[in-house]
């Protein structure tokens, strides 16, 4: 059985342009995309007063780090300021969110994000 060959990756992450989703005020810097697994890990941008609207769950395990802000999940009162790990795992349900600051987080995912592309992205692009 072959494996694929590893290379050493290294981003400058201050020189990436954020790339603005479909849904107006998240932005995000791709910084790892497994093609064949869909695992991924990103920084997202959230402006302030900016959030998902729709409670929803996810097709593998996601884990985020919160690099700055003030991020609530509004259903539980769970909320990520600077320090914060957060892991939610596959299938669980959570959301909507609301970004009291701009918030910075680092999100990663061992697998696909969504089920199927939720209704509040319009470009393919944003759901994996």
């Amino acid at each position: 059985m072959s494996h694929a060959q590893l290379e050493e990756l290294l981003l400058q992450t201050a020189q990436l342009p954020w790339r603005e989703k479909s849904l107006k005020g998240v932005h995000e810097k791709m910084l790892f995309r497994d093609e064949a697994t869909g695992a991924s890990i990103a920084l997202i941008k959230f402006e302030k007063g900016v959030g998902i609207p729709q409670p929803h769950s996810h097709a593998s395990n996601q884990s985020m780090y919160c690099i700055s802000g003030k991020y609530e999940y509004t259903s539980t009162g769970v909320t990520l300021v600077a320090g914060s790990f957060y892991c939610n795992p596959k299938g669980n349900v959570h959301g909507p969110t609301f970004a009291h600051e701009e918030t910075i987080v680092v999100e990663i995912y061992d697998g696909p994000h969504y089920p199927q592309k939720p209704s509040w992205y319009t470009d393919e692009r944003d759901a994996h």
